[in-house]
């Protein structure tokens, strides 16, 4: 009867954390667990030291449940944002993207996620309560949409269009223009970018 090799426990143990990564699998995951055995000690040590650096200084805003080093993230900070214009993004992420454009100059909610029946994810597993109450206190008068362009996106986008209908319909909503990317042809995009084109055609 052939012997199985078994994984010594602290490698196994650290496949199965690296495993739970995205897009990391068992093999990929086993790939980067010998990678870093194959690191100088110090090397290894500094990446498990700014791990957790990383849980120890870093939290949410306050206001905007943006990742930051301070209870009030440097946005939320600035007193010269437009505190009338409130940007809706599904992750943190996505505020780094809008602020390298250099054009926005509103405030932004992180919704934490956004909705998607088929994974689970509900209304009340978002911060729409927090939405909520920036809405209730009167100063926004826009809310912007930066959520993609996915289905769970759309869904999510509805949502809150009924929600600000149905409760503060003063408050007008907008979202990102969609459509065809820059040095694209026209007989390569695909029908759904082109039918959301056509849709949200803008005046020349």
């Amino acid at each position: 009867m052939a012997s199985q090799t078994t994984l010594p426990v602290p490698l196994a143990e650290l496949v199965d954390q690296l495993a739970k990564l995205p897009g990391l699998g068992p093999k990929s995951a086993l790939k980067v667990a010998m990678t870093l055995l194959e690191w100088p000690r110090p090397r290894a040590d500094g990446l498990g030291e700014a791990i957790l650096r990383l849980r120890e200084r870093l939290c949410l805003c306050v206001h905007c449940a943006s990742l930051s080093e301070t209870p009030v993230c440097p946005v939320c900070a600035d007193p010269s944002r437009n505190g009338e214009q409130l940007c809706l993004v599904a992750q943190w992420d996505a505020i780094m993207q809008m602020e390298e454009t250099g054009l926005y100059a509103g405030r932004y909610l992180v919704l934490g996620g956004l909705l998607d029946p088929l994974e689970g994810v509900s209304p009340g597993q978002l911060r729409l309560d927090v939405l909520r109450a920036k809405l209730a206190e009167g100063a926004v008068t826009e809310c912007i949409l930066a959520l993609g362009a996915t289905l769970a996106a759309e869904t999510t986008a509805s949502h809150i269009k009924n929600l600000l209908e149905r409760e503060f319909p003063a408050v007008r909503l907008t979202r990102l223009a969609q459509g065809i990317p820059l040095g694209a042809e026209v007989k390569y995009v695909d029908k759904e970018t082109l039918s959301q084109s056509l849709r949200y055609r803008q005046d020349l």
